[in-house]
């Protein structure tokens, strides 16, 4: 029964996650388009919009950040029963390298796109994650229904 709840909670950090991964790339998509259109002579005007874009891309990484920071607590409490292997330092050290600054408009952009590039793999781990929890939750409920029957049968017997 345990088992089952912890997998609950982990399936539940997992899609808080994932949310805020969705957040974060919606968040650098808007910043890259206001890059682009920057450095293909925006002016003043866009230049501000493409910072404040920067700016909830930044913070909406520091959520992503956290949140994944909490989804792997709790993968940790389900990992004492199940072998789910997830690789999310990279995001969480390359979060780091985003907050460290910006400089030329040409690296703002290939900053941006390669961290485009990691909360969409990081994001791909975390549904991995998540479908395999779901099978795990699914086989774990399974087994405690036959425990039970099994329960069942010995108290009738008795």
């Amino acid at each position: 029964m345990s088992n089952i709840i912890e997998i609950r909670e982990a399936i539940a950090a997992g899609e808080r996650a994932l949310s805020s991964l969705y957040v974060a790339q919606d968040k650098l998509n808007s910043a890259r388009g206001w890059g682009i259109f920057d450095m293909l002579g925006g002016g003043f005007i866009a230049d501000l919009i493409k910072h404040s874009k920067m700016e909830e891309a930044s913070k909406s990484m520091e959520e992503a950040k956290y949140s994944l920071q909490r989804f792997r607590k709790e993968l940790s409490d389900v990992n004492g029963n199940f072998n789910l292997q997830l690789n999310i330092g990279g995001f969480l050290s390359f979060a780091d390298f985003f907050f460290d600054g910006l400089f030329m408009d040409w690296m703002v952009a290939d900053q941006i796109s390669q961290s485009q590039k990691q909360v969409a793999l990081t994001t791909l781990q975390i549904e991995e994650a998540i479908e395999r929890l779901e099978k795990l939750q699914a086989k774990a409920e399974k087994d405690k229904e036959h425990l039970q029957k099994q329960l069942e049968e010995l108290v009738v017997r008795s």
